[in-house]
């Protein structure tokens, strides 16, 4: 498992009023992340996994409770200093890309390298040349977005997620549009992170994408109801069916048993 606390949240709530209607969407969540830990929320449609992810990286502001990262209460924070947090500290992966459709792929990963303190426009360049590198882009670096397949796109994407070396990547069903191929590639290379140290809270349906995490917790009608641990995933078994398998069967029998 992972190392000390790193984001925290107490009580967590959230609700939204619609025609007169309120929906409680989180239910007084407890949750702790740990430090170099690989975290998977599971759970059907509509249980409020998305809009936990949001409200513990500052994307959206809980009803109630509070959100710590590394000790300090970031929920109620002011717009601007969540923005500073999250371009300095967090950093995203949806299902889409969401690229910026006129800048160049490398461009989309160098451009919010800008932003790290502390970090010349050459060091910014540097970082940013070697994760296209290593996410297998530089044949397409000087493309547009459209120029460029999906599974390109999402691998830029977690490159400009990582480009500034945040605390925690937040991936909100990254594989979600992707085929099998193009999915195990993006998570071979989340799980790449990971195992140097990079913390990762990943949501997701999938089985398969679930299985790369080492901490797996169950979510539904907006609360935490389950939790299982595995090992560490071994990128170096990545091909060996067996032990592929033996992991879903342990993931599958755990959700099962959760009337997933």
């Amino acid at each position: 498992m992972g190392g000390e606390p790193i984001l925290s949240a107490a009580r967590l709530a959230k609700s939204y009023v619609t025609d007169g209607v309120q929906t409680h969407v989180l239910l007084g969540v407890d949750l702790e992340i740990r430090e170099g830990d690989f975290t998977v929320l599971m759970g059907p449609s509509g249980s409020g996994k998305s809009t936990l992810l949001y409200c513990l990286s500052g994307m959206d502001a809980p009803t109630a409770g509070e959100v710590r990262f590394r000790g300090k209460l970031i929920s109620g924070a002011k717009e601007n200093e969540l923005a500073e947090l999250r371009a300095q500290s967090f950093g995203f992966v949806f299902q889409a890309a969401h690229l910026v459709s006129d800048l160049t792929l490398f461009e989309n990963v160098v451009v919010p390298g800008y932003l790290k303190r502390g970090r010349s426009a050459h060091e910014a360049r540097g970082v940013a040349e070697g994760l296209i590198s290593r996410m297998g882009l530089e044949e397409v670096a000087a493309h547009l977005p459209n120029q460029s397949s999906g599974g390109q796109q999402q691998r830029c994407a977690v490159a400009r997620a990582v480009v500034n070396r945040p605390d925690i990547v937040f991936a909100d069903e990254p594989t979600g549009a992707l085929n099998q191929a193009n999915s195990r590639e993006v998570l071979g290379l989340l799980g790449g992170l990971n195992a140097e140290g990079q913390t990762v809270l990943m949501v997701t349906h999938d089985v398969k994408s679930a299985i790369r995490g080492n901490r797996l917790l169950y979510f539904e009608d907006g609360a935490i109801r389950g939790e299982m641990a595995l090992p560490a995933w071994d990128a170096a078994r990545a091909e060996d069916a067996a032990y592929v398998r033996d992991r879903e069967a342990q993931a599958t029998a755990w959700l099962s048993s959760l009337a997933w």
